[in-house]
């Protein structure tokens, strides 16, 4: 491959913010017809890099010394090319999915994915509404959707949303598609989809870089991987070569011995969580089980199968048709997220940045958050205090930020979601509730957010995990609940069960319960 002249060609790029060395002389090359993955930790200048080849940034002029040629130089088959917005990128062949859905809720699959792309009709000035419609059918058809072109956006599931994204950047017939993690809110047999498709793409000549935190994804997709570390090229090799140890060393500069980490102490008998017969219309059904004080109870299931639903009704979101709640042998009535925090129930939402966080606030301000009122009096916010309790935290969560007062938005995925977590130990919780807590932050992030959890469980914490990530599921809890259409259809031992097993009752094809009836413990 290295014979082909490549696709494209970035070289001796930088890219400094205030106070950030954001990239520093990186180059990345793509041929033609691969399937690239792009790694790194949260924060290593995988976003920032695609931002400049997509036209949102422009490289340091310069680069690193001012006498470089070539420096910040994009080459598009061998020629240079001025990329400097998203419509120069889009010109040139170059089509990007980002992980944040940019679509427009209130209008039609068909409208977003020819948006500003509208066929023209007979008359000067018209659109041909019916062509649209059909070139949008052809484009999900494409991708196996049972998709209606007509149904307004919003009322699709997420995951349905995020393949209409896909199917909007393949109708612009790009040479080169980059996804920014494209399948952290798919299914598995959506993300089989989608792999089937990019696939294809590549078979056609199409060229794909791919960024992900998932490992099985990346030996499962991608022809070579380029690795990334605090701003800089660490290298780029042949997927076949390499192991995901390696992989891994690559990423975060250091050995990592083990990534799943299920702690080993002593668990109360008594539950701290127990729900019984919870229901909610047209949502779940029935619901029934106990969470332990130190324990760690995973819930895994499909996309649509309620786990969410679950956690949000056990917080007081959404409003129960049936069934009860206990905290500590105590029956409660929770109707709005201000009774479960009494209660010492804390919630991180699987969506950080739109439900867990002020992203135009520091990161301090976030972490008192939950206890805001406590520190405040006669209308006023004690400084000193909240100061004192926001460092502790970033100290003790080890939250990289350059101060407190640091906005959360400019800080990387997986710091951010260690500051929704602090916010919630600000509260000292008797219940935990982690929806996908590791969804979109990297290996090494990972890692801290399970030692976390461990150490927190240590403590007598009850956390309940939602997870899509079999496992991780199976790797970290003490125990796992599977849920399917609104119910419980099985619980497992971790350390017997396989993630077959999970999958058949996530699927409704295995509802025995295995290892004991769900809910019994």
């Amino acid at each position: 491959m290295s014979e082909l002249q490549p696709l494209l060609h970035m070289m001796h790029i930088s890219k400094t913010f205030p106070g950030v060395q954001a990239l520093r002389d990186v180059e990345l090359i793509v041929y033609p017809g691969e399937i690239l993955a792009l790694v790194g930790e949260n924060g290593a200048g995988k976003s920032t890099l695609m931002r400049i080849l997509n036209g949102v940034f422009l490289p340091d002029a310069g680069g690193v010394l001012p006498s470089d040629a070539d420096a910040g130089q994009i080459l598009w088959e061998g020629q240079p090319v001025a990329i400097h917005s998203p419509h120069d990128a889009q010109a040139v062949g170059i089509s990007m999915i980002h992980q944040e859905l940019a679509l427009i809720p209130y209008l039609d699959v068909g409208k977003n994915i020819y948006l500003g792309r509208e066929p023209g009709g007979a008359l000067p000035g018209t659109i041909d509404w019916g062509q649209l419609y059909t070139r949008a059918q052809e484009q999900l058809d494409r991708l196996g959707l049972d998709i209606d072109p007509r149904i307004q956006v919003n009322l699709l599931p997420l995951a349905q949303q995020q393949m209409v994204e896909v199917a909007k950047a393949l109708s612009l017939d790009a040479r080169l598609l980059v996804m920014d993690e494209p399948t952290s809110s798919l299914t598995e047999r959506e993300v089989e989809t989608l792999f089937a498709q990019m696939r294809t793409l590549r078979d056609q000549g199409v060229s794909i870089i791919f960024i992900s935190h998932r490992m099985d994804e990346i030996f499962t997709i991608a022809d070579r991987v380029t690795v990334l570390r605090d701003g800089e090229l660490v290298g780029s090799e042949r997927v076949a070569d390499l192991t995901e140890e390696q992989i891994i060393r690559m990423m975060v500069g250091r050995e990592i011995s083990t990534i799943y980490e299920r702690s080993d102490h002593p668990r109360s008998a008594e539950p701290v969580l127990e729900v019984r017969g919870l229901s909610v219309r047209d949502t779940l059904d029935d619901i029934s089980f106990r969470l332990h004080r130190g324990e760690i109870l995973g819930v895994a299931g499909l996309v649509g199968a309620g786990r969410t639903e679950l956690a949000e009704t056990i917080f007081g979101v959404r409003p129960t048709s049936a069934g009860t709640i206990a905290i500590n042998g105590q029956e409660v009535r929770i109707r709005r997220p201000a009774h479960a925090i009494g209660q010492g129930i804390g919630f991180v939402p699987e969506d950080r940045k739109a439900q867990g966080l002020f992203l135009r606030m520091g990161v301090n301000i976030n972490v008192v958050m939950a206890v805001l009122r406590r520190l405040t009096r006669w209308g006023l916010i004690r400084h000193g205090q909240a100061e004192q309790i926001s460092a502790d935290l970033v100290e003790r969560l080890d939250i990289r930020t350059p101060s407190l007062t640091q906005r959360v938005r400019n800080l990387s995925g997986g710091n951010q979601q260690k500051v929704v977590i602090a916010k919630w130990l600000t509260l000292q919780p008797r219940v935990l509730i982690l929806d996908e807590p590791t969804r979109g932050i990297d290996v090494g992030a990972k890692a801290e957010i399970y030692r976390l959890m461990n150490d927190l469980a240590a403590q007598g914490v009850g956390i309940l995990m939602i997870s899509s990530e079999l496992p991780e599921v199976l790797g970290v809890s003490d125990r796992v609940l599977v849920m399917h259409e609104g119910r419980l259809s099985g619980e497992f031992d971790p350390r017997t069960a396989t993630q077959d097993d999970i999958m058949g009752a996530a699927t409704g094809s295995t509802l025995n319960r295995k290892n004991g009836k769900a809910g019994a413990q």
